[in-house]
């Protein structure tokens, strides 16, 4: 008799086996309604107790010209005992109500700087140029109000860079630790994360300079899942710009362990996939990015995730607001369609 003591395959062989309960498998309207009623409030409560709003309290601690940019360093309230850091970045030449984009970062030591193009060391600026990093300072240079904070545990809130980092986390992944100490707490640290781009929307929203109905979201890698996540929870935000993130669960999660505490919930993959995830945007229009040599998020299942995507927005009526960028590079943002796609919607 053939015994298995690998934790790694048995969680393989369940992935294997696994059907979600509500992986989509209609073709019509009414079959894509269904679905997404009886899925959608599911995959809201896998976030489970949310944060609490307070005031916001922003307070601008830096502004600067560059770029042709008004650039701003931003502080914000989040919720009671903890703040957020931003970047908020605008044409000084702008008139008018200005189009709007959450710029989400992925991993990284950086968080939002690095989408904001902060290249102010070899290091910072070699990150960048790899993984046309910087879309969240392109975009900006191009005719939107961008805004961008860090996710727990990244950019100024890492800390890592604290003394004494050593000592509380003994080399271990951050995200895992955060999310362990949240579901203690009933809560997990996606669910925060997604309640702090929420406080930034909140504070861009407010800003005389933003257009509150014209609002896109951006992000590479766990960017990506930021990006999927926030569309999903925030119905301010209009277009979608998923970059490098798609996949399916039994291959990047289950078989390459290519996900962490920032990027999951209790019980999200026994409800449904990645491509469903992505189809619960629809209506709303979308594009997905995917690297042909991506080596996170590797092409053939990326494309079949894509492909499920396509049959949910095509039962959604909805196929000509989703767009694909298929690009012979890596793990990056291509760029080819970005500026086209939020034009399109947005205007600029």
């Amino acid at each position: 008799m053939h015994r298995n003591l690998s934790v790694n395959a048995y969680f393989r062989h369940r992935a294997a086996k696994l059907t979600p309960q509500h992986r989509f498998a209609g073709s019509s309207q009414t079959d894509w309604r269904t679905w997404r009623e009886q899925l959608y409030p599911k995959v809201i409560a896998s976030l489970g107790r949310m944060p609490e709003k307070v005031p916001l309290n922003p307070e601008i601690t830096a502004e600067w010209v560059e770029d042709g940019l008004c650039k701003q360093r931003v502080l914000l309230d989040v919720e009671d005992g903890l703040s957020a850091a931003a970047l908020v970045f605008r044409p000084v030449d702008a008139r008018g109500k200005l189009p709007a984009i959450l710029a989400c970062h992925g991993h990284g030591p950086h968080g939002k700087d690095s989408v904001m193009g902060n290249a102010s060391s070899a290091e910072r600026k070699a990150k960048i140029q790899a993984n046309n990093y910087d879309y969240g300072l392109q975009m900006a240079k191009a005719g939107y109000a961008v805004i961008a904070i860090d996710w727990r545990g990244f950019g100024d809130r890492d800390d890592r860079r604290k003394p004494n980092a050593n000592d509380i986390f003994w080399g271990r992944d951050i995200c895992d630790c955060h999310y362990v100490r949240a579901t203690i707490l009933g809560m997990t640290l996606l669910g925060m994360d997604v309640h702090d781009g929420t406080c930034a929307l909140d504070y861009l929203c407010e800003q005389e300079f933003v257009d509150p109905s014209r609002i896109g979201v951006m992000g590479l890698s766990f960017g990506g899942t930021m990006t999927t996540w926030m569309s999903l929870c925030d119905e301010r935000i209009r277009a979608a710009d998923i970059i490098c993130y798609s996949d399916r669960f039994a291959d990047f999660g289950m078989r390459d362990s290519n996900f962490c505490g920032s990027q999951v919930a209790p019980g999200l993959y026994d409800l449904c996939d990645v491509p469903d995830l992505h189809g619960l945007i629809a209506p709303r229009p979308l594009l997905v990015e995917i690297g042909a040599l991506d080596e996170c998020f590797l092409v053939d299942s990326a494309m079949s995730c894509f492909r499920e995507v396509e049959k949910i927005y095509a039962a959604a009526g909805a196929i000509d607001r989703l767009e694909l960028d298929l690009f012979d590079g890596g793990h990056s943002w291509s760029g080819r369609k970005s500026f086209d796609f939020f034009a399109k919607y947005l205007g600029a």
